[in-house]
């Protein structure tokens, strides 16, 4: 697997030569295909051949193509990255809803405690207390509510009241950024294991193609949160440092590995939870080491 991410900010064009990808600008650059973990195509000026399209999708390689505001927009992803697609598909639909609703009890119910200690962490006492109870208070299908509760509290804290996830500003942009790398991640490990994207847990929108990400995502954001609220006001390189955190150490089922990997390892132990009915089988990191910024 490669450990690259690759970023084309200016007018290139990209094609494909002897196992390598070849960028054409300014001047000609070359990266071995097996380099590379993710590419983001952060400029519309920007045109690719077929071939080299197809030879990324062939070797599982995350990528993201931005707007003319260079905010991530599309990815691209295979139509079957597993050889036994059309078993999975079987599975999916036949989860049952008893077990989904545990397993989102679950995701749930670590996400809440993620935000919990961020806040610890930033002198929020009296608020992290309050997450901890709402954590505490999670049921089956989360029927009432705590995340949403408890998203209202965490945010408040760290925008500042008054702020929303919906007021733009630099924080919510970096925030957006992050969050989008995060979901292209999670589409990737989806769709290789051979499930759909649209057929969520709990997200069940009919006009989001990525619910089941948007679902396996949640306890992950937060380490796009604490990313972001240290990064400085303006800071040019935002986005380099928001795509960084897939590259972070994480320790999951106490071995060290990268974010990336160990997102693979949980979204394989969810799939095995709903499929076994256990969601005792779910594995979630438990340490992520941020870089220094």
């Amino acid at each position: 697997m490669g450990f690259r991410t690759v970023i084309i900010k200016n007018r290139a064009k990209l094609e494909v030569r002897l196992n390598s990808l070849i960028v054409r600008g300014e001047q000609e650059k070359k990266v071995f295909l097996d380099e590379i973990d993710t590419l983001i195509v952060q400029s519309t000026a920007v045109s690719l051949t077929a071939s080299l399209l197809c030879e990324l999708v062939k070797r599982d390689i995350k990528v993201i193509f931005c707007d003319e505001k260079h905010n991530p927009q599309s990815e691209l992803l295979p139509y079957y990255s597993a050889h036994n697609t059309s078993k999975r598909y079987k599975e999916q639909i036949a989860w049952k809803d008893e077990i989904k609703a545990k397993v989102w009890r679950e995701i749930v119910k670590k996400k809440i405690e993620g935000q919990a200690q961020h806040l610890l962490d930033v002198n929020f006492f009296e608020q992290a207390d309050l997450l901890y109870s709402y954590m505490r208070e999670v049921q089956d299908n989360d029927l009432s509510n705590r995340e949403g509760h408890a998203a209202k509290v965490y945010f408040n804290c760290l925008l500042g009241l008054g702020n929303s996830r919906k007021s733009g500003g630099f924080v919510n942009g970096c925030l957006n950024y992050g969050y989008a790398v995060l979901l292209s991640a999670f589409n990737r490990e989806i769709a290789s294991s051979g499930y759909l994207t649209q057929l969520g847990i709990w997200h069940d929108n009919e006009f989001n193609e990525f619910n089941l990400a948007c679902d396996l995502m949640e306890p992950f954001r937060i380490v796009v949160d604490r990313t972001a609220m240290c990064l400085v006001e303006g800071d040019k390189e935002f986005k380099k440092k928001m795509t960084n955190v897939l590259n972070y150490k994480t320790i999951i089922d106490g071995k060290n590995t990268t974010l990336d990997l160990a997102i693979r390892q949980f979204t394989k132990s969810v799939f095995r939870a709903l499929q076994e009915e256990n969601e005792n089988l779910l594995i979630f990191p438990e340490k992520i080491i941020q870089d220094e910024l």
